[in-house]
């Protein structure tokens, strides 16, 4: 489990705080308006309301301790990228920064914003999903607590066929693409199927399953 700060609970930063506590996260949400904070509070850890860019303000919530920030602040341009600034000199690992455009994302990357993002709507949930496992490449949201996402095979998958992994009867998953590193595509792939190192595959299933297999090694 990692500890999140996320700054600025508008559409954007809101749903990045409530994937992230879904996903059993530790988050810290701050905003400078009290209502936002009232409202997120009672799905995330913790939540402040705080003038992100007041480094006094910052530094008493302990920003060190945090492994990755997220800066959502929208409107206010220089807001966004002040804050940036702030949380990068005082030692955060990580900031994934909110750009409204191009040159906007440019400055974020020249302050130190290890990643830049330009969310379209209700891509929070994208993002955080992004950041809490290291093997999901994509995913699209599906009704009734579906989806299917494109994940790095874990390397206890590599060696094995699909039949040795028997995912359908230990879990709600399945494999329906296997895409190799020299770009071919095993479509609807069979139980002899083998995963090979460097493969992404495509899966669908129960989010539930799906959040499990994108911690595994």
């Amino acid at each position: 489990m990692k500890s999140y700060l996320v700054v600025g609970l508008g559409r954007f930063g809101t749903s990045v705080a409530r994937t992230l506590t879904k996903l059993g996260q530790e988050v810290l949400a701050v905003d400078i308006d009290e209502e936002r904070v009232k409202y997120v509070a009672p799905e995330v850890t913790h939540a402040l309301q705080v003038d992100a860019t007041d480094a006094n303000a910052l530094k008493s919530l302990g920003v060190r301790n945090f492994q990755v920030a997220v800066v959502g602040i929208g409107g206010d341009v220089q807001a966004n990228i002040m804050t940036t600034l702030l949380l990068k000199e005082m030692g955060v690992p990580y900031v994934v920064a909110k750009a409204l455009n191009k040159i906007q994302g440019r400055v974020l990357e020249k302050v130190g914003a290890d990643r830049v993002v330009y969310p379209e709507r209700d891509m929070g949930k994208r993002v955080a999903h992004n950041l809490v496992s290291a093997n999901l490449v994509d995913y699209i949201e599906l009704a009734q607590g579906y989806r299917i996402e494109e994940i790095a095979a874990p390397q206890s998958f590599v060696g094995k066929s699909l039949k040795e992994l028997n995912l359908r009867n230990k879990t709600d998953l399945t494999i329906i693409v296997i895409k190799h590193t020299d770009g071919s595509l095993l479509i609807s792939p069979g139980g002899d199927a083998t995963i090979q190192a460097g493969d992404n595959l495509v899966v669908l299933g129960k989010n539930a399953d799906l959040d499990r297999v994108e911690q595994m090694k």
